[in-house]
């Protein structure tokens, strides 16, 4: 990527480890110089965002810091309250909003590429991956369009920094549950490479887990090499990872580069086990994702590539998302 080109994780603190993926927001604005981590410690909580219980004979909850991004619906006084926690199947509205400690809607956020706050839905079973892009109204409430193809439980992420001073970059998560008859598709298997709308993406590097690793994404069209990349919300690539499981929202480092066709980030893994990457990137005026299944810490074999299939394009191609960018 360029040097003029900011590559940021989506929202928050790039401490060029996996904690809290980053997701993507508004149109394509002038490519910007990269920005600092700005994750630091929080006090400890329980997974509902309340206090920990040190000093009273019980075990403390772990403090935020220590976890994954979107692990807890609650933090740092502030919660991620869904008011449409059981959307229906298929095209749908999804709704929400930012509360603080005192329960009151927060309407002050911080722009950070390009958007105010960034909004990932993905299955369970991460076959489904959307990177939405809310619109708030003046009381705060958020609302999106979104593509629920099938029943079942997602989880929604909100990645955004309240312009409140001293406030650091947080993502959030809550479940959704779409009623129906729910059938979860088994993980894609490991594999090099993604092909998405005629597009070939070839993964190489190595995942390990509490060691950082480079990850190269190489993006091909018909055999040729693809080297006019756009920029996206200030970046050549945006790069989400979530883990099988508890689909803990990871961070990426970016690192600088051209137009293409090699994007590349520095990543590691909180802890062996299945990832899902997905990469987001545009060309020829549209945003595709190439998805990709990574297993790490994998004894004898290398934790790297991993295969995805095909991902959607257009709205969010996004209407498919943790994150980074390069």
């Amino acid at each position: 990527m360029n040097t003029g080109v900011k590559i940021t994780a989506y929202a928050a603190a790039l401490a060029a480890t996996f904690g809290t993926a980053y997701g993507v927001g508004k149109g394509i604005g002038p490519v910007e110089e990269p920005k600092k981590a700005e994750h630091a410690g929080h006090a400890a909580q329980d997974p509902q965002g309340k206090p920990g219980r040190e000093g009273h004979g019980e075990e403390a909850a772990p403090a935020a810091a220590s976890l994954p991004g979107g692990l807890q619906v609650s933090q740092d006084g502030y919660t991620l309250a869904l008011d449409t926690p059981t959307p229906a199947r298929g095209r749908t509205t999804l709704k929400f909003s930012i509360k603080d400690a005192a329960g009151k809607k927060v309407t002050a956020f911080t722009t950070e590429h390009g958007k105010q706050l960034h909004f990932i839905v993905a299955s369970r079973d991460l076959d489904t991956f959307r990177h939405l892009h809310p619109v708030r109204a003046a009381d705060g409430t958020w609302s999106v369009d979104a593509d629920l193809p099938a029943a079942g439980g997602y989880k929604a992420f909100a990645d955004f920094k309240p312009a409140a001073p001293g406030a650091k970059g947080i993502t959030l998560g809550a479940d959704l549950s779409v009623p129906g008859a729910y059938a979860p598709k088994p993980l894609p298997a490991v594999a090099p490479t993604a092909t998405v709308d005629g597009y070939q993406v070839r993964l190489g590097g190595v995942l390990d887990p509490g060691k950082p690793g480079e990850l190269k994404l190489t993006v091909t069209k018909a055999g040729k090499p693809v080297t006019d990349l756009e920029p996206y919300l200030g970046a050549y690539g945006h790069l989400v990872a979530l883990r099988d499981g508890d689909l803990a929202y990871l961070h990426v480092h970016p690192n600088e580069g051209g137009p293409g066709p090699d994007v590349s980030f520095t990543a590691e893994a909180p802890s062996a086990g299945t990832y899902r990457l997905f990469l987001d990137f545009q060309h020829e005026g549209k945003v595709r994702t190439a998805s990709f299944t990574v297993t790490a810490g994998a004894k004898g074999t290398s934790p790297a590539p991993a295969a995805g299939g095909t991902s959607g394009t257009g709205e969010a191609g996004h209407d498919a998302g943790g994150h980074a960018h390069g």
